[in-house]
């Protein structure tokens, strides 16, 4: 086998540009900026929607409102992730990204023609827009999954998962800038031209792939059977599928409970200040707002310098394994930390730290996790977990926060230990998530292990 050294003669300028924050090899840049920028495009199309769904919510509606409907998310894709898997088993890679990305802009268009018209979309576009958050990024990684190998994707995806990163920061700023001169509406026929936009570099990828991709040996009858079967049941059917689930079902439980716990501290503190005249004038929703873009700035900036040169070099050295269980060490010495020592500072850290590991490594790690899985499982398993089971999540972490605060009393503090049990829970099974992840990429004998 070539070394990197012999390789790299071979290497474009733009292999060797990228070679920086991960191992490239040559020819391999191209197909790997395009998914950046694909993944790029579908974040930045998500955070320009952003506002309009706070907008259109707030406006008609209510914020308590807004935690009902992850209730109604979730049973709405009991019916969404079967009728997709069902799509799955009838039409192509490509037939199938075509056609859900058609009905997803389609529904824009929809929605732009009702808002103008005077009709009421505030709960159904909030719906919506949580559905095809969870959807439309789950099919990209499914895609990634099936253009490349698990050793491409375990070297590459740090590159791809840099393009999300940063579609986030670029369509949070666009909406900012857009929404005073084109108002809430135009913005939706914006988030629709941009994910026509991110169809067609799909496709650009798929073209570029076809001659690898009709080498592969056909799936044989019984994987074809599997496709029959709905995402849901082949996560029951799999143990390894079913840890993932819980393990994502488990993180964004202590996610969302960990910005509820940050909420409270940072509400406290800003009206301690207020009251003891440390404020310099300033109110308590103004120090919070304060607080909160300094927050989001520091996790957007961590995030990125992380993905660019961190990640590729943790799963390199450690491999995905070791890697999947960082999150959960990290966020059990937070919470650990906050249930005794509840500074404001230290949470401020504890959840930047967080986050921002989140946003980057573990984002692109349970991503490699499907790399292993059959074609069916990367589309219609992956669905049911990257939708249902972290919807699921929410729903979880919105009871523990009504039963703890309104019967219970609870303050942040213990919060922080709940939490922090929650994390013991979630690190057993990512262990347990590494060493299947293990035994799938072992040689033939190993599999058995995990079937």
């Amino acid at each position: 086998m070539a070394t990197t050294e012999s390789r790299g003669d071979r290497r474009s300028v733009l292999d060797r540009v990228l070679g920086a924050s991960a191992d490239v090899r040559a020819g391999e840049g191209a197909t790997a900026l395009l998914l950046a920028l694909n993944v790029f495009l579908i974040l930045m199309a998500y955070y320009v929607l952003k506002p309009v769904r706070e907008a259109l919510i707030l406006g008609e509606g209510s914020a308590e409102l807004k935690s009902y409907m992850s209730a109604v998310q979730v049973v709405l894709l009991l019916a969404i992730v079967p009728a997709y898997g069902r799509l799955v088993a009838r039409l192509p890679r490509m037939g199938l990204i075509n056609a859900v990305n058609a009905v997803f802009i389609g529904c824009l268009v929809a929605f732009f023609a009702a808002a103008e018209a005077g009709v009421p979309i505030a709960i159904p576009f909030f719906l919506w827009i949580g559905i095809f958050n969870l959807m439309v990024v789950a099919q990209f990684w499914a895609f990634a999954n099936d253009v490349y190998s698990r050793e491409e994707g375990e070297r590459l995806f740090a590159i791809v998962g840099f393009g999300a990163s940063l579609g986030a920061v670029v369509g949070a700023r666009a909406a900012g800038r857009l929404i005073e001169p084109l108002g809430v509406n135009l913005l939706l026929l914006v988030g629709a031209v941009i994910l026509a936009a991110q169809v067609l570099l799909s496709n650009w990828v798929d073209r570029r792939e076809r001659g690898r991709r009709s080498a592969r040996p056909p799936r044989p009858a019984a994987a074809a059977a599997k496709a029959r079967t709905n995402g849901f049941a082949m996560v029951f059917q799999s143990r390894y599928l079913l840890l993932i689930g819980l393990m994502l079902m488990l993180l964004n439980l202590v996610n969302t409970t960990g910005e509820y716990i940050l909420g409270g501290f940072v509400s406290e503190a800003a009206a301690a200040m207020v009251a003891n005249g440390t404020a310099g004038g300033s109110s308590q929703g103004q120090l919070i707002g304060e607080f909160y873009s300094k927050y989001f700035l520091l996790v957007n900036i961590l995030g990125l310098v992380l993905q660019l040169f961190v990640v590729s070099r943790v799963v390199k050295r450690w491999g995905v394994p070791v890697a999947v269980m960082i999150l959960p060490v990290i966020a059990c010495a937070g919470y650990s930390m906050l249930a005794f020592y509840p500074i404001l500072r230290g949470v401020l850290a504890a959840k930047v730290l967080e986050n921002s590991t989140d946003y980057s490594l573990n984002n692109t790690v349970r991503n490699m996790l499907f790399l292993p899985c059959t074609y069916e499982q990367k589309f219609s398993a992956k669905q049911a977990i990257d939708s249902f089971f972290v919807r699921i999540g929410d729903v979880l972490s919105a009871a523990l926060v009504f039963v703890g605060s309104t019967m219970l009393a609870l303050r942040p503090q213990a919060f922080a230990a709940i939490n922090a049990l929650l994390v013991a829970a979630w690190l057993v099974i990512a262990w347990r998530v590494g060493r299947d992840y293990r035994a799938l990429t072992a040689p033939a004998a190993a599999v058995a292990e995990v079937a």
